[in-house]
């Protein structure tokens, strides 16, 4: 048997607490937890049976039993904590999205690369049984995808998440949420490299309390004339969380996890007793075994390149837009 992987993780929130269960019961080692309040930190070390904790991740890096580092961390931190971990020779599990710029996103799937270091961003989404099916449909020919739809709808106008915990941080609808949605839009349409998709952006002005739009489309076009749509808002008061693939030969609709076509449901993780349904506990195998096997993960820091440009490019619209705004110009169009 293999001996247990030794990590640190950092953050203390509810996917902290989600990679730890799973890690601690596959029988790897809890080394090191950091997190930014000592209080809660000590309290989090003591609860999951951590070795070590500190507020230090520099601490945690300079240990040289720590073989990997999974990041829970608020979303502006990915990049900088990613870079730090690379350089210091440890292999990293980040929280999407890996970094909010693409030129960020590229310098560290490349240092990865160079290092031989397992660089895996945590999309379970990906890892899900529902949307797993379609893909397997897609690429056996089963369905032709014409268009893929995502909507991501939810309420949060307050640094509140999804445990109740106030923040301390202003989560990210553009490169969080969004880097979830528009990954899977693109990875299910086969786009897999920067810049094979045409992209129309539109965001709404800035939030007056939390400085960031609340609601978003993005309308992406591949060479093969797909259309993929995201659309996503953090003022809507109904939850929406549903993927709808329009194919040739069918159309599939993945909501809450369930999986139906016109004849009804497909796939329903509430009937899958087996480990297929949590999608967290296979991300995590996955990363482990890259590790262990010295190869690429499924979705290492490359495969989410063509998301983070699409971002990338709806942020450098809007930024010109809110540009074009303050000088009393209609923003331009893209």
């Amino acid at each position: 048997m293999v001996d247990g992987l030794h990590v640190a993780v950092v953050g203390y929130g509810q996917i902290a607490r989600s990679h730890t269960r799973i890690l601690a019961g596959e029988g790897h080692h809890l080394d090191w937890l950091i997190g930014r309040v000592p209080e809660r930190t000590a309290a989090f070390a003591a609860e999951h049976g951590y070795a070590r904790h500190g507020t230090s991740l520099e601490e945690a890096l300079r240990d040289p039993a720590v073989e990997a580092v999974v990041l829970c961390t608020p979303s502006e931190q990915h990049a900088a904590q990613t870079a730090a971990c690379l350089a210091a020779g440890k292999h990293v599990l980040v929280e999407i999205p890996l970094a909010m710029s693409y030129i960020e996103g590229r310098g560290l799937a490349e240092t990865a690369r160079r290092k031989g270091l397992t660089l895996m961003v945590a999309h379970t989404h990906r890892y899900g049984g529902a949307v797993r099916r379609a893909r397997e449909r897609i690429e056996s020919g089963q369905l032709t995808l014409l268009s893929a739809t995502a909507r991501y709808m939810f309420l949060r106008r307050e640094n509140v998440g999804a445990s109740g915990y106030v923040r301390s941080w202003t989560d990210n609808l553009l490169w969080h949420h969004g880097q979830h949605a528009t990954d899977l839009v693109l990875w299910l349409l086969g786009v897999d490299a920067p810049g094979q998709v045409e992209v129309n952006a539109l965001l709404a002005p800035p939030d007056a309390h939390l400085g960031i739009p609340l609601d978003l489309s993005l309308v992406m076009r591949t060479a093969k004339g797909q259309i993929g749509t995201v659309a996503m808002s953090y003022n809507s008061h109904v939850s929406v969380y549903d993927y709808v693939l329009v194919g040739a030969e069918d159309t599939l609709l993945i909501e809450q996890g369930v999986l139906r076509n016109r004849d009804g449901v497909l796939y329903d993780p509430r009937s899958d007793e087996s480990d297929e349904r949590n999608s967290g506990v296979l991300q995590d195998r996955e990363f482990v075994a890259a590790v262990r096997a010295g190869r690429p993960t499924a979705i290492d820091a490359s495969a989410v390149l063509p998301a983070l440009e699409v971002l990338q490019r709806a942020q450098d619209a809007y930024d010109a837009g809110v540009a074009a705004g303050a000088r009393g110009a209609p923003p331009a169009g893209r």
